[in-house]
C-alpha cells in the first residue's frame, strides 16, 4: 500500500509540468498584447488655443518701390566747349539762377567781339550814306530852279533825281543791316551767355555728371551735366501693383513704407496717383501707384528701395481671433457634419435644392468676410461651440462678433496629438501655417 502511494507522489510533478508551461505561454501573449496595445493606441488630443483679443485689423496691399524726388531737373548745355569750372558738388543745395558750372567763354566771346565790330561798321556806313543822300537832295533841289532859267536841262535833274534816289536806298539797306548785326551779336552774347550752367529749379544736386577739362558736346542726345531733385523735403515713392490688387487701390488711401537704411522706423504717406499705363515684364502687368511722403530731415534719398504697403480696408477696436479658428472643427463633428451634408442634400435633391438661407449659412461656416461662422472655445477644460459673425482679415486675423465671445475668451485653432511624429491635425481643415508636432503651443496674439 505504502508502494502505491510513493509510485503516484512520483508521477504528479509530470503531470503538473504541461500545465506551468501553458501558463506561462498564455502570459506571455498576454504581455505581447498589452505592449501591442499600448504602444499602438493613439495618444491624447490636445489642443492648440489662442485667445480673443481686442485691436485694429487693417487689410493691405504690399508691393516694392523706389523713392524719388517729386521732381528732377536734368541740366544739360545748350553750347559745346570746354569746362572751365564747376561749383555745384553732390548734395550741394542750389536756388534758380545759381552758376552750377563754366564753359570756356574765349571762343564765345571772340564772335560777340566780331559781331560788335561788324555793328559798329555797319552803324558808319549808314552815317556816310546818310550824308551823301542828304546833299544829293540839295543838289536836286539846287537844279530844278536853274531848269527853269534854261541853264540845266531835263536830262541833268534826272540824272540828279536817280542818285538821289539810289541814295535815299541805300540809307535803308544800312539800317537793315544794322538790325541783321544787331540780331547776331544778340545771338553770339546769348552763347556766350549759356556758357554759365544755371540752376533751373531750387533744390539739391543728386549728381553730377562732369569735371574740369571735360568736353561737352551739344546735341539731342547728349549727356547731363547735373541731376537736381527739386524741394528734397517732399518725395514719392514709385511702387508697381500687380493687376490683381490695383483695383482696390483708391487715391487718398493712407500708406506706410521701410527702408533697408531705417529698419526699425516707419514712414507714412498717402496715395496720390494710380497711372493706368501698363507696365508689362514677362506678361506680367503692373501700374504705377505714386505715394506722396514728407522727408523732412532729409533722412531719405533718391534711389532707396521702399518695403510699401497700401491700407485699402482697417476695422478699429475689434473683436479678433487668428484665421484658422473659423475654420476649426472637433474630431467626429467634421464626420457628422459631412454625413448630416449628404443626407440633407439627397433629400434636398429630391425636394428640388435649398433655400437661399440655407445657402448662405452653410456659406458662414468656412469663415469668410461678413459670413456666419462658429468657434470653439475651451471653458472650464471643456469645448463650447459659439455662434459669430466674421467680418475683415488680414490673412492672419479676421474680426468676429458675437454675443458669447468677449475678449480673453480661449478659442480653439487646431487640436494635435503631441506624441505622434507623423500624426496629422484633427478636424476638417488643416489650417495653414500650423505644425502637427506642436506640444502644447499657441498663437502669439
Amino acid at each position: 500500500m505504502e508502494q502505491a502511494t510513493l509510485s503516484d507522489r512520483a508521477k504528479s510533478p509530470r503531470r503538473s509540468a504541461p500545465l506551468l508551461w501553458a501558463a506561462l505561454a498564455l502570459l506571455i501573449v498576454l504581455a505581447a498584447v498589452a505592449v501591442w496595445w499600448w504602444h499602438g493606441r493613439n495618444p491624447p488630443l490636445r489642443y492648440v488655443t489662442a485667445r480673443v483679443s481686442q485691436g485694429d485689423i487693417q487689410r493691405t496691399v504690399n508691393m516694392t518701390g523706389a523713392l524719388n524726388p517729386v521732381v528732377t531737373a536734368q541740366v544739360e548745355s545748350f553750347v559745346s566747349g570746354n569746362i572751365k569750372f564747376w561749383s555745384c558738388d553732390y548734395n550741394t543745395p542750389v536756388t534758380v539762377g545759381q552758376v552750377c558750372a563754366l564753359i570756356d567763354p574765349l571762343p564765345f566771346q571772340v564772335i560777340v567781339d566780331q559781331d560788335t565790330a561788324s555793328l559798329h561798321s555797319a552803324m558808319a556806313q549808314l552815317a556816310k550814306d546818310q550824308v551823301a543822300a542828304a546833299n544829293q537832295a540839295v543838289v536836286y533841289a539846287y537844279d530844278k530852279k536853274l531848269i527853269d532859267q534854261g541853264i540845266v536841262s531835263q536830262e541833268t535833274i534826272n540824272a540828279d533825281k536817280a542818285t538821289l534816289d539810289q541814295d535815299q536806298a541805300q540809307v535803308k539797306l544800312d539800317t537793315a543791316n544794322i538790325a541783321q548785326q544787331r540780331a547776331s551779336l544778340h545771338g553770339a552774347m546769348v552763347n556766350l551767355g549759356y556758357t554759365k550752367i544755371l540752376s533751373p529749379v531750387n533744390g539739391m544736386v543728386i549728381t553730377r555728371y562732369i569735371d574740369v577739362g571735360q568736353t561737352v558736346v551739344s546735341s539731342l542726345s547728349a549727356s547731363p551735366l547735373f541731376l537736381i531733385g527739386k524741394d528734397m523735403h517732399s518725395m514719392q515713392v514709385d511702387t508697381n501693383v500687380s493687376e490683381a490688387d490695383v483695383g482696390g487701390v483708391k487715391p487718398g488711401q493712407r500708406s506706410y513704407f521701410t527702408v533697408q537704411a531705417y529698419p526699425n522706423r516707419t514712414f507714412w504717406g498717402s496715395v496720390r496717383q494710380i497711372r493706368e499705363g501698363p507696365i508689362t515684364v514677362q506678361n506680367v502687368v503692373t501700374y504705377d501707384v505714386v505715394i506722396d511722403i514728407k522727408n523732412d530731415d532729409l533722412a531719405l534719398f533718391p534711389g532707396m528701395t521702399a518695403d510699401a504697403h497700401i491700407i485699402t480696408a482697417e476695422r478699429s477696436n475689434v473683436l479678433r481671433v487668428p484665421l484658422p479658428a473659423v475654420r476649426f472643427n472637433p474630431e467626429g463633428v467634421a464626420r457628422a457634419a459631412r454625413a448630416a451634408g449628404q443626407g440633407r442634400s439627397g433629400a434636398q435633391g429630391r425636394e428640388g435644392g435649398t433655400s437661399a438661407e440655407e445657402r448662405h449659412a452653410d456659406s458662414g461656416r468656412s469663415g469668410g468676410p461678413g459670413g456666419r461662422s462658429q468657434l470653439w472655445l475651451l471653458r472650464d477644460g471643456k469645448l463650447v461651440s459659439v455662434r459669430v459673425r466674421t467680418g475683415l482679415d488680414d490673412g492672419t486675423l479676421v474680426e468676429v462678433s458675437g454675443e458669447d465671445l468677449k475678449v480673453g475668451d480661449v478659442v480653439v485653432v487646431n487640436a494635435v496629438r503631441p506624441n505622434a511624429a507623423q500624426s496629422e491635425p484633427q478636424g476638417e481643415n488643416r489650417p495653414p501655417g500650423t505644425n502637427a508636432n506642436v506640444r502644447g503651443g499657441g498663437f502669439r496674439m
